[in-house]
């Protein structure tokens, strides 16, 4: 049975037909009006403003396979049998027509990560569009109104933590940035076809430590203790991510799916000026990155453009995007993605020399021990600062749970599709990110992009533990998104919340 846009208007407005409401500032739960529907007259009339262009048709085939990492053999799931998949390409305005073809042996959905796109293509089971059933298809139109780095995934269950991703790169027909070539890097954590599957290390995390306290181990474990399982990690500190690392023992380390020891290489010319596009698509790991022998200039981050910042090094959370340039100077030099906390690499190669030797595998960059650019640090462009405005609503988000208890939630509730947070169109939101717990997290909000005190704007941020980041967004995006942690363990455990927009 083929499940399209036709499908979906027949059954979308029964989705979330028995939805409660939530009161933005508490947990009192009503039975107040109905939201807007993802297929709404709201939301198509959200996606005629953004002045729908050409369409690009793209053919996707999720289905398992068996994928080489550079000597290391796994089988998988992919988006036609690569790691990552092929990326998308299209201009500002263009609209993306993705057919989804679903050949896994289970449901699954795609969620276009980072872009403010039209409610009903968002990729939420059961929120904004049916699970794609096993052998059926569906098919995503959008418009890609905004230029930037973003990418795409599945949002059922750990799918994420497979091959399942790859990059959508939106380009600007007036890209004002000056460079010579560009090269997308696609960050990941692998464990899947070598010592389990993703579904195994939920299935372990869930079971809690026992009584023992993740947050205050020092140390790195190398092997699973006596009575522990293969999947948990002990003891993974980061001081930039403010104590615990991670929850996640994985055996490789990532870069646009190949292996420290094989790495992907760029060839380019001494002086070539190169834009970096990096994605982290790591299920529990953030990456500390840096390129030996180079400073670089961050331009933008999660697509948007800010005032250009020098520095070392760049810390990348899970579903985060950094833009930067560097310009090449003469040899080989490696580029290696740190995994926070957790004392392994990735690493890609750059050569504007025939005659330099590589460095060995192991190098570890000093840059990467340098300075690593914070958002106090960030400033947005001109052309994309949020204008002031006092809130007109506060939807204050307590990121709560343990893990001996393996109870990750929002205010203390593990996800419920019911539970909607009120919001209405042409509000200024303040989302308040109080982290009660000794990890951290990066939050995502689907369908906007919010603005941190500095003025940067983002999808996803960084919650470090036992602090607060308030960020702010325009309501100007009908339909009914979620806000969630991008560590998939701690999502799938109950770290999502929804909010709704109310019709007007």
């Amino acid at each position: 049975m083929d499940i399209d846009r036709r499908t979906l208007l027949r059954t979308g407005i029964g989705l979330l037909g028995g939805a409660a409401l939530t009161a933005c500032s508490t947990s009192r739960t009503t039975t107040a009006s109905p939201f807007v529907s993802p297929t709404g007259a709201q939301v198509r009339a959200a996606e005629q403003a953004r002045k729908p262009g050409t369409v690009k048709d793209v053919r996707l085939v999720a289905a398992e396979t068996q994928a080489d990492l550079g000597g290391v053999t796994v089988r998988t799931w992919a988006y036609d049998g690569r790691i990552p998949g092929s990326p998308i390409r299209v201009n500002a305005g263009e609209v993306v027509r993705a057919r989804l073809t679903n050949r896994l042996p289970t449901d699954t959905t795609i969620h276009w990560h980072g872009l403010a796109l039209r409610n009903d293509a968002d990729g939420v089971p059961d929120v904004t569009q049916p699970p794609v059933k096993t052998g059926t298809e569906f098919t995503y139109e959008f418009t890609a109104a905004h230029p930037g780095t973003y990418w795409f995934h599945p949002h059922s269950g750990t799918q994420l933590d497979r091959g399942l991703y790859a990059p959508l790169i939106v380009e600007d027909p007036r890209e004002p940035l000056g460079y010579d070539e560009e090269w997308t890097l696609v960050l990941d954590d692998w464990l899947d076809g070598l010592t389990g599957t993703p579904d195994e290390v939920l299935a372990e995390l869930s079971r809690g430590m026992g009584g023992m306290d993740h947050g205050g181990m020092t140390g790195m474990t190398p092997s699973p203790g006596p009575g522990m399982g293969k999947h948990m990690l002990m003891g993974a500190t980061s001081l930039l991510l403010g104590g615990d690392a991670g929850d996640v023992r994985y055996p490789h380390f990532l870069i646009n799916g190949r292996l420290p020891a094989a790495p992907e290489t760029l060839t380019a010319k001494p002086g070539t000026r190169l834009r970096i596009r990096l994605i982290n698509a790591g299920g529990d790991t953030a990456f500390r990155v840096a390129l030996a022998g180079h400073r670089l200039t961050v331009t933008h981050t999660d697509g948007f453009p800010t005032v250009p910042a020098d520095t070392d090094a760049v810390l990348i959370g899970m579903g985060e995007r950094y833009d930067v340039l560097v310009t090449l100077k003469d040899g080989v030099f490696p580029l290696v993605a740190l995994a926070e906390g957790k004392n392994a690499v990735a690493r890609a190669l750059i050569r504007t020399s025939k005659q330099a030797a590589a460095p060995k595998p192991d190098l570890r960059p000093g840059e990467l021990d340098g300075d690593v650019i914070r958002y106090a640090k960030l400033h947005p462009h001109e052309s994309v600062r949020l204008a002031p405005k006092q809130p007109d609503r506060a939807v204050r988000l307590e990121l709560t749970g343990t893990m001996t208890a393996y109870d990750w939630a929002i205010n203390g509730r593990k996800y419920d599709p019911k539970t909607i947070t009120p919001i209405r169109s042409g509000e200024r939101v303040r989302l308040s990110f109080v982290n009660r717990t000794t990890m951290w997290h990066p939050m995502h909000l689907h369908g906007h992009t919010f603005a941190l005190p500095t003025g940067i704007r983002k999808d996803t941020a960084i919650v470090l533990p036992n602090s607060t980041l308030d960020v702010d967004f325009q309501a100007d995006n009908p339909g009914i998104w979620m806000i969630h942690c991008h560590n998939v363990y701690h999502a799938e455990s109950g770290m999502m919340t929804l909010i709704g927009y109310q019709p007007t």
